[in-house]
């Protein structure tokens, strides 16, 4: 049988194969979607399900990307970067876009790009409909078609192009300046930590174009080298780190017809430097809403725009004095003309969904996201339980979960969902994929379809407890061995955290904890716990972490330790505790082991924040403010100066193409060991980002982990 870490390599962590970014029509009769053809092909290809019968929905793959390109995808580099932000692992066809009605399609491959028809799908008699491509510029990058289906706008080499489809004619109506400004593309901040992919947008009736300029000229110059290739140039990349300046943002209109020149929405940009959301509705002269948020994240505007007159106005205020949440899918407006928002409810400490001021969602509901907003209500994303995220429908008839419980998402197009369900831990059966349903909401869920998933199943078959441990009633999973008999033998516990803000580890997933199964099998007992900062328990357990990301994740992760042990006397060895984590996973791991070496004997630390100061500017100065007023804060939280503490193994382990975490931050680290006169081991992966998605690098990096944990509690 082949070994997981060989799977897991080869089908980029089980996503290859299952089927995504999945639309339904708004007439109900049609659902597109990418779906790769197997498991283990990382090349996905458009493909729509038919419900014209709805007794016999048929699938149909409209464009097979490989045969569409003919050779090897050559990705522009700012597609690239996008990719890395939306850490998307696949190749082909990475995003669409459709008009209103979801009769044609728009699409980006190597930088070219292709329209296709979606009204006369093929059929046992007529073939596929054949993609036409448009006559732009190499490198153009995040293409979307005009919502009356008439003209396609893209982005070339940070100009803005539109493209006319009755006449193919192409034109730029938006030239960048010099080679640090871009039109149409997000900035790197917005991308990385507000959510926000998209640089620009249609309006709803397709008569002008919402479009971001950036102009990065006064953000630091980096250069990302790879010592690999000494002969290859390093690549520059300007990075906004803790404390120095962000780039310049701004907000105009643009004519698709290029008939007016580009008109400037204005802001207090001086106060409001950030430019967290735009939403531009759905109907025919909806007016736009944006947010903007000031730089130290503790007050923000909401503002509806006039694009007639190309003019702002700030139709709410918010202010907090840890932060402001920014939650993805708001603000926004109904078709009414009412704003909705989650706010925080200090009442209730519940992130809540409130309309034009009015609390609609129940307390103890921790909302995360708001999609779909129309007449017919909304779709929102959250739990009173921080182990699941449940979609429930909000409509003039009530609240309705979509989902009993575990880890689901969903879409909609008037009375059409799309369901996504994990298998919850508790579900021993065959499969641990995601399920995807197609439905009809009529007062409740009508199946109708399901799409077909190629995600190969692990070879390993998850076991997993979930439960509450400590005084703070930490989420804490935990998995043995599949051959363990209890009471026979004691052994090494591993921790296995992220432990930071924005992401959970201890969610109803089966599939989630497949590499902690195979962790496990390799004779530990291994403890996930999400901690104070992890998202799912309320804005106060959110913002424990405020002006310390250090004491309070790794008390909790040693509280978890504690619980465990005791819970577990003849089963788990305290003297021979390990710890791995990635990114903020891997930062928690490295000060675990030089702040707890009593009780942490062995860490490895995957592309670790090591010095904060190292960090971007939104995320890091969210937590622990301005640098230079807070430097007590960031020097408490430095692993820097902590390297004359370390007394046990330490294995860093960084990419050296890494534009997120610089590799600097292990590198800073390890001179600082060094002088200390601290032994730790260092493996630097060439040519690799934040991400690992090389089918080699990934899988013989998961075996070097373990053999270094294995060397070093056994």
């Amino acid at each position: 049988m082949e070994s997981y870490p060989r799977q897991r390599a080869r089908t980029r962590g089980f996503r290859l194969g299952a089927p995504r970014l999945i639309t339904p029509a708004p007439d109900g009769t049609r659902v597109v979607f990418v779906r790769s053809s197997s498991g283990t092909d990382a090349v996905g290809d458009l493909w729509l399900l038919d419900l014209a019968d709805p007794a016999e929905p048929r699938e149909h793959r409209l464009v097979d990307a490989r045969a569409l390109i003919g050779g090897t995808e050559n990705i522009p580099d700012a597609e690239r970067a996008r990719r890395e932000r939306m850490r998307e692992v696949g190749e082909g066809i990475a995003a669409f876009t459709t008009d209103a009605d979801m009769s044609a399609a728009c699409f980006a491959l190597g930088g070219r790009v292709f329209v296709v028809d979606l009204a006369t799908p093929a059929t046992d008699q007529q073939a596929a409909p054949i993609a036409r491509e448009l006559p732009l510029p190499p490198g153009a990058v995040d293409p979307r078609i005009s919502p009356d289906g008439s003209r396609v706008g893209s982005v070339v080499d940070g100009n803005f192009i539109v493209t006319d489809l009755a006449t193919g004619l192409t034109s730029t109506i938006a030239t960048a300046e010099s080679d640090t400004v871009t039109w149409g593309l997000a900035d790197f901040i917005a991308a990385e930590e507000f959510s926000r992919m998209r640089g620009w947008w249609w309006l709803a009736d397709g008569s002008a174009i919402l479009a971001e300029r950036v102009d990065n000229s006064t953000v630091d110059t980096w250069w990302i080298a790879d010592p690999a290739h000494p002969s290859a140039p390093p690549r520059e990349q300007r990075y906004p780190a803790a404390g120095r300046p962000n780039a310049d943002v701004s907000l105009w209109l643009l004519d698709p017809a290029g008939e007016q020149s580009a008109r400037h929405i204005d802001w207090a940009h001086d106060a409001f430097p950030y430019l967290t959301s735009v939403h531009v509705g759905r109907e025919a002269g909806a007016d736009p809403v944006i947010a903007i948020l000031s730089r130290d994240q503790r007050h923000q505007q909401v503002l509806r725009l006039d694009p007639r007159a190309a003019s702002s106005e700030v139709i709410a205020e918010h202010r907090d004095g840890a932060w402001v949440d920014i939650v993805p899918g708001v603000p926004a407006l109904d078709r009414h003309g009412r704003l909705v928002e989650v706010l925080r409810d200090s009442d209730s400490d519940t992130d809540r969904v409130f309309v034009d001021g009015a609390a609609i969602s129940p307390i103890g509901f921790q909302v995360r996201s708001v999609s779909d907003i129309d007449d017919d209500g909304m779709l929102v994303h959250g739990s009173s339980d921080s182990t699941e995220e449940i979609p429930v429908l909000i409509d003039a008839d009530g609240w309705h979960q979509l989902s009993e419980s575990g880890v689901s998402s969903a879409r909609r197009a008037d009375r059409i969902l799309v369901i996504s369900s994990a298998r919850p831990v508790t579900d021993r059966g065959s499969s641990v994929a995601t399920s995807v349903r197609i439905a009809r909401w009529d007062g409740q869920v009508i199946p109708l379809a399901e799409i077909a998933s190629y995600a190969e199943e692990p070879v390993v078959a998850p076991e997993v407890a979930i439960t509450r441990t400590g005084t703070a009633a930490l989420p804490t999973a935990i998995l043995w061995p599949r051959d363990h008999i209890r009471g026979s033998k004691k052994l090494p516990v591993l921790l296995a955290p992220y432990g930071g803000p924005h992401a959970r580890r201890v969610v109803d997933s089966r599939l989630a904890f497949a590499t902690d199964q195979w962790w496990a099998d390799q004779g530990f007992c291994v403890v996930i716990a999400d901690g104070r900062g992890t998202p799912g328990r309320g804005p106060a357990w959110e913002r424990a972490v405020l002006g310390d990301l250090a004491t309070p994740v790794l008390e909790d992760q040693i509280s978890a330790l504690d619980a465990v042990l005791a819970a577990h006397p003849d089963d788990t060895d305290p003297d021979r505790v390990g710890i791995h984590g990635w990114s903020f996973g891997g930062y928690l791991a490295a000060l675990a082991v030089l702040r707890e070496p009593d009780r942490v004997h062995a860490a490895v630390a995957g592309a670790p924040v090591t010095e904060w100061r190292l960090y971007d500017t939104a995320y890091t100065e969210r937590y622990l403010g301005d640098p230079a007023v807070a430097a007590n804060d960031y020097d408490h939280c430095s692993l820097l100066l902590d390297a004359e503490r370390l007394q046990r193994p330490l294995l860093l382990i960084h990419g050296l193409a890494d534009d997120n975490v610089v590799v600097a931050h292990s590198l800073q680290l390890s001179s600082a060991l060094l002088a200390a006169g601290r032994t730790h081991s260092v493996l630097p992966l060439s040519g690799v980002t934040h991400m690992t998605p090389q089918e080699v690098v990934a899988e013989n990096l998961l075996l070097a982990q373990r053999d270094f944990l294995l060397t070093h509690l056994t």
